[in-house]
């Protein structure tokens, strides 16, 4: 139920920002022809940064962004959300085995990489006041992580620091130092 909860989820993330097309725009072109881009092809200088944009910004995330351009994810994460999104930086993809990143990209492997950025983002904005220690979240892929905060405040996401938390205009990201991996099933 959940599964196919979370999947509905992604399906309307997916379709939301699609508009009609009316008669003149249906003519085609060289231009109208191409493929229309998606919610982050969106230009916008004023405004707060998505949590895409963020990444995207950010040099220690250009292998989340990688990542999330290989699963076929900016557009969803561009949307209005809200998402969480727990960004691992370079140096947390670099922590896993020899060849896990580059293996992960390759086209035949798109569910497995789905599945582990999917266990990196919940479907709500969690303000840092809101992480209670105990505390489990649900994920987009289904499986659960648990919060642990310290009488510091400091943070950890299933073991893993959250070294900075960074508001977004379609929630939030938690910079973390490790990659989340999702439970085998």
């Amino acid at each position: 139920m959940k599964k196919a909860f979370l999947g509905l989820m992604i399906a309307a993330a997916l379709t939301s920002c699609n508009n009609k097309q009316t008669s003149e725009q249906a003519t085609t072109t060289d231009e109208s022809a191409a493929p229309a881009a998606g919610q982050s092809a969106v230009q916008d200088d004023q405004s707060q940064k998505d949590v895409v944009k963020v990444a995207v910004g950010s040099k220690d995330h250009t292998t989340l962004v990688a990542a999330l351009k290989a699963a076929e994810y900016v557009d969803v994460l561009s949307n209005a959300g809200p998402f969480t999104v727990f960004a691992p930086t370079n140096d947390a993809f670099a922590k896993l085995p020899a060849g896990t990143v580059e293996g992960l990209v390759k086209p035949e492997k798109k569910s497995d990489l789905r599945n582990i950025l999917e266990y990196h983002v919940t479907t709500s904005s969690l303000k840092e006041e809101w992480l209670k220690d105990g505390m489990t979240i649900g994920m987009v892929n289904g499986g659960k992580v648990t919060v642990k905060k310290s009488a510091d405040g400091k943070i950890k996401i299933n073991d893993v620091n959250v070294l900075a938390a960074v508001p977004a205009s379609n929630g939030m990201v938690y910079v973390i130092d490790a990659v989340l991996l999702p439970p085998t099933k």
